[in-house]
């Protein structure tokens, strides 16, 4: 089932760090065609963006980068490495810069229209009227085995214990920072990956919810 030309419907897709959240939001609106967008590639984005350029001024800088931005670019780069993510991590808690990812982030749901943004504080901040909303649950040990398998892959030398540590911060940071913090909206529809059995499992439970929101609304 997709949506037809010039609908509206957003889903917004909430959760901690390796909860399933990206993996999920990517199907579903693959499945539903709706367009797709990572909050936490576009920090990354920021990130480098920053470390490669060193502007005197990171906020007029940033703004000027973002304000035509095409998503599509970033997709392409490789975001991942040790350094970006530790300055990802340090400009996520700088209320400036959230003010302009989040700017970016409202701009791009009125567009498109039919969007799915996945990150922390989408349906309590980015998209607080969404149609739906997804918040992602999974106990540490699974969580940290996932993430571990997905780094192995990159690097050999990482650690369970390093990984559990690191996922363990992280999402304690992300739940007591002060702006815009990591919670559950009371709307929200909990998709606990630590319970289900697999990704199925998962893309099963949310196609439901959103079939079933679909069907309130006589389409």
């Amino acid at each position: 089932m997709k949506l037809k030309v010039g609908e509206t419907f957003l889903v917004a897709a909430d959760g901690s760090a390796a909860s399933g959240k990206t993996t999920g939001a990517k199907i579903i609106s693959k499945k539903y065609g709706l367009k797709f967008l990572s909050s936490g590639l576009l920090y990354r984005y920021a990130s480098y963006l920053l470390i490669k350029n060193k502007p005197s001024n990171s906020i007029s800088f940033l703004k000027f980068k973002f304000k035509n931005l095409k998503y599509s670019k970033i997709t392409k780069l490789n975001l991942n490495t040790a350094e970006i993510s530790e300055h990802t991590s340090i400009i996520a808690k700088q209320k400036k810069i959230r003010e302009i990812l989040k700017n970016y982030q409202k701009n791009f749901a009125k567009k498109n229209k039919k969007v799915c943004i996945e990150g922390r504080d989408i349906g309590s901040v980015i998209m607080p009227n969404a149609d739906i909303k997804f918040f992602f649950r999974c106990d540490l040990r699974t969580a940290s085995l996932r993430r571990y398998k997905e780094l192995k892959k990159r690097n050999k030398n990482i650690s369970l214990k390093d990984v559990k540590k690191s996922l363990k911060v992280r999402n304690l940071r992300d739940i007591s920072r002060k702006n815009s913090p990591l919670l559950k909206s009371n709307d929200a529809i909990i998709v606990d990956t630590g319970k289900l059995k697999n990704i199925k499992s998962m893309i099963f439970k949310m196609s439901l919810e959103i079939n079933k929101k679909l069907k309130s609304y006589g389409r």
